[in-house]
């Protein structure tokens, strides 16, 4: 498996010095990782288990 470079567009870092993934990282990625990320465009909620609006595309 190899490692793709991130654009300086896909994250920042948190105060704490976490990366933390932008919505266009995540939209670039193709699908939701059901982690209850940040910005996640596809609406996960991990506290239920289940989408809270539609995949934008």
């Amino acid at each position: 498996m190899f490692k793709k470079e991130l654009d300086p567009e896909d994250f920042y870092y948190s105060p704490e010095g976490y990366i933390v993934f932008t919505e266009k990282y995540h939209l670039k990625r193709g699908h939701c990782c059901k982690s209850g990320c940040k910005h996640c465009p596809y609406g996960y909620d991990k506290k239920t288990g289940g989408f809270t609006r539609d995949k934008k595309s």
